[in-house]
């Protein structure tokens, strides 16, 4: 049985107080004792420490929304994950479509991205997902592998089976839409499929994959019911503390 996983994906919302009392909500909502869920909250860079301590005590876990693939070095504005294991972060996202849409991030930085977060011990949280012109194209199959392919090469099976894959169809982030839960599936076990392929259906069956898309507090339980859906990337629900408790209560 694979734990799953719901992460909250603050994106670039509230201050330093809000963020302490979003905390101290969701801690409220959830009570520390947890459930049998991971769960993580993601805050933007600045708010990290903040959340960091606001979060001692529970069992909530903290990510961040980004990395640079470098140690160190002359890249003004980015965060190394050495800095953010400094800071208590033990998640990251990667990949993220709004990172590929407005970034100009691609596969192969996401691959250097993950290679790095795993050589300093954080988990990445892989995001993959086609576009409504992709998938109206009838290319949904070949970009989703093509991600999870190449955002991954190098990386061996014991290592991949502690990655996190979220797919997040890009039409449905934000938009108010989302897959159904056949379409949400479908895609879930392709992505199981193309990790059986390159690392062989026992590293596949540990993957935890997400849906990220819109999930809410409405829609939750029945796509966490779904064979491969293992959680969810939660964005503007995760700002909720009530509706991310929701949907944390519907996946165990």
């Amino acid at each position: 049985m694979r734990t799953k996983v719901v992460a909250g994906n603050w994106k670039m919302n509230k201050t330093a107080a809000e963020t302490r009392a979003l905390v101290a909500e969701i801690r409220a909502a959830l009570g520390d004792a947890g459930g049998k869920a991971e769960v993580v909250v993601c805050p933007p860079f600045t708010n990290l420490q903040v959340a960091a301590e606001a979060l001692k005590g529970s069992k909530i876990a903290l990510g961040a929304q980004n990395m640079h693939w470098k140690d160190a070095g002359a890249f003004t504005g980015e965060i190394s994950a050495a800095m953010l294991r400094d800071l208590g972060v033990s998640h990251v996202i990667i990949g993220h479509s709004e990172r590929r849409q407005y970034f100009a991030e691609t596969d192969a930085t996401v691959n250097e991205k993950v290679k790095a977060a795993l050589a300093a011990g954080l988990v990445p949280i892989v995001c993959v997902g086609e576009t409504l012109a992709e998938r109206e194209a009838g290319k949904m199959e070949a970009v989703v592998t093509g991600q999870v392919k190449a955002g991954l090469a190098g990386i061996c099976g014991c290592s991949l089976a502690g990655i996190v894959i979220a797919y997040e169809p890009v039409w449905a982030i934000g938009t108010g839409k989302t897959a159904t839960e056949a379409q949400a599936q479908e895609v879930h076990a392709l992505i199981r499929k193309t990790l059986a392929d390159c690392a062989g259906a026992d590293v596949a069956a540990k993957v935890r994959i997400q849906y990220g898309g819109s999930m809410n507090a409405a829609n939750a339980a029945g796509l966490l019911a779904q064979r491969d859906i293992d959680g969810g990337l939660i964005g503007g629900a995760a700002l909720k503390a009530a509706d991310f408790a929701t949907i944390v209560k519907a996946a165990g």
